[in-house]
């Protein structure tokens, strides 16, 4: 499907299609981690804050698939009334698929030990 706007805006990007859905796929990455990292979390509303995350991302273009995980193991009690946990990039494992034309993106971001980072890249090109 391709819209009028889609070929408008198509004439900005002086890449190929490959790289522009590799784009896409980072963009969206970025979104989520700069969007969700500091959202209060706890047990009780892990499996509605993955499902909002994907609900978001899924209307944004290009996007045909994506799935959220939030490490429970992060997660822990309240000491007190005034405790509470926010979301941070290493309890996040998330991995989307984007589409632009004829060439569909898999990327990931989830917390590599080795590197002590919270990593966004590219798994697979076709």
């Amino acid at each position: 499907m391709s819209s009028k706007r889609e070929d408008l805006a198509s004439r900005y990007f002086n890449c190929s299609e490959r790289e522009r859905a590799v784009f896409e796929a980072g963009i969206k990455l970025g979104t989520i981690y700069h969007q969700f990292v500091g959202t209060p979390v706890a047990a009780a509303n892990v499996e509605i804050l993955e499902r909002a995350i994907e609900d978001g991302v899924r209307v944004q273009p290009f996007v045909k698939d994506v799935k959220v995980a939030i490490s429970r193991e992060a997660l822990r009690r309240k000491k007190d009334e005034f405790d509470y946990q926010t979301l941070t990039g290493n309890m996040m494992n998330v991995e989307l698929t984007v589409a632009v034309g004829g060439t569909t993106v898999i990327a990931a971001m989830d917390f590599k030990d080795d590197l002590h980072y919270p990593l966004m890249y590219v798994k697979e090109i076709d």
